[in-house]
């Protein structure tokens, strides 16, 4: 299994602090050896890094800790392989252009029969059931919306509806950004938290760091973290029941 890390913020905001706690999972306090990513949009453009080395000790991983990228929206993977072997292809995120807009997905999960799936024009570049996956979702949204929707709701519950069938054959975690809106699945482990005022401190579990969001913050700030697993001891996270979709527009969550 993988671990997935996401952010959906109001206003630009760096990811340094959960990201730190993320990585020590790739090798140190977690088995997840076998590559990292993440994605950061900005604007309308996006900026990916990725490494098929395990994220605890990868230079590329301590540059981004270190450089406090900001953004509205962002998806981080650190990876367990199951399909695929260990190369930089078969790491996540994943990104395609659909409707003039990047996509960005990632999953935790592994499926069986993702062989059959028709992935139409949007072909997979390595060899994960996670990338055809990803693939295949996009050609059911191009199918069902020829031309670019301008209802968020309906597209995301019919992506929602395409999340259902990918579950039917097997674990499927997923996180998904247009870079305005961040969509989340569960199917088994995905948990969430949205920070507002009044900030307190948070405490990592997996790195004796701690930090006060009151002084890194304004009041007006909204930052929701979406992780397979809570990534602060000192706080409450919501869980996911298996099946459902959260959705997140800049920080806030929406109704489907």
């Amino acid at each position: 299994m993988c671990e997935l890390l996401g952010m959906s913020a109001n206003v630009p905001t760096d990811i340094c602090f959960s990201f730190s706690g993320l990585m020590q999972r790739g090798g140190r306090t977690g088995p997840h050896r076998d590559g990292w990513g993440i994605t950061f949009y900005e604007g309308k453009g996006f900026r990916t890094f990725k490494d098929p080395n395990p994220s605890y000790n990868s230079k590329i991983a301590e540059l981004v800790q270190k450089y406090p990228i900001k953004s509205c929206s962002v998806i981080s993977h650190i990876r367990q392989a199951n399909r695929g072997g260990v190369k930089l292809e078969n790491t996540h995120p994943f990104t395609r252009e659909l409707w003039g807009r990047f996509w960005t997905f990632a999953h935790n999960g592994q499926l069986t029969d993702y062989q059959k799936l028709d992935t139409g024009r949007f072909r997979p570049v390595g060899e994960t059931d996670s990338e055809l996956a990803f693939c295949w979702l996009l050609k059911q949204m191009g199918q069902r919306f020829p031309e670019p929707p301008t209802d968020m709701a309906a597209l995301f519950r019919f992506i929602a509806e395409c999340c259902e069938t990918l579950k039917g054959l097997g674990v499927y975690n997923m996180l998904l950004s247009d870079s305005e809106y961040l969509m989340t699945f569960c199917t088994n482990n995905l948990h969430w938290i949205t920070r507002r005022a009044p900030f307190g401190q948070a405490s990592l579990i997996d790195e004796d760091v701690t930090v006060n969001f009151q002084e890194e913050t304004t009041p007006n700030d909204v930052v929701t973290v979406i992780a397979t697993q809570p990534l602060t001891d000192n706080e409450q996270w919501q869980k996911m029941q298996p099946g459902e979709s959260v959705l997140f527009y800049l920080g806030e969550k929406v109704d489907l």
